[in-house]
């Protein structure tokens, strides 16, 4: 009687477990996306722009050097979930590379990611299937890019009134090479020797 009432148990501890394990959700599936999508600040002029990466590319915002390795969302049907492994490096005033971030970053939380940067602020937007910008393989020869405006992101230009003049596009933000100018010495002044 005892060898039945063993055997029973054992059946019952199995069936229990095959019908807990059934109930249970399944492990969500990640989708791997060729493209990262990323959001910079730069802090000093308040210029905020979206572009797109593909994995393994490494683009250019500012002095920092962004390079994702894999970009994984969850399917439609599941909870939103976008995370992506990343190295951020920055380009010192001496043309130095130096690694300053590499992990992962999650677009539900921005504020997770570590970078530390007085300037420069990058994280995690989104990852997709497809970019406007064509990948680097079919750009013949170019290196490393600078990051530019996602077009969907991009403002629209100014709407007229019917039959008005069209209102003009907004001046771009002057170039930073600009500002390192020499502003020549007024020829009037005398110089001041000791």
């Amino acid at each position: 009687m005892t060898r039945d009432f063993a055997r029973r148990s054992v059946l019952a501890a199995v069936v229990a477990t095959s019908a807990l394990t059934a109930a249970s959700p399944a492990a969500a599936d990640r989708i791997a996306n060729p493209v990262a999508v990323f959001t910079g600040l730069d802090k000093i002029t308040g210029r905020i722009i979206t572009f797109d990466v593909y994995i393994d590319e490494t683009v250019q915002f500012g002095a920092l050097r962004v390079t994702p390795r894999v970009c994984y969302t969850r399917s439609p049907t599941e909870a939103p979930q976008t995370d992506a492994f990343v190295e951020v490096d920055e380009i010192t005033l001496e043309q130095k590379i130096q690694r300053i971030f590499t992990g992962w970053m999650y677009a539900a939380s921005p504020g997770l990611n570590a970078i530390e940067h007085p300037v420069y602020d990058v994280w995690l937007k989104d990852c997709r299937q497809e970019s406007d910008v064509p990948p680097p393989s079919a750009r013949d020869g170019e290196g490393g890019r600078a990051a530019q405006a996602n077009v969907e992101d991009a403002e629209p230009p100014p709407v007229a009134a019917d039959g008005a003049v069209p209102l003009p596009r907004p001046k771009p933000g002057v170039p930073a090479p600009a500002l390192e100018e020499e502003v020549p010495l007024d020829p009037d002044m005398d110089a001041v020797e000791d």
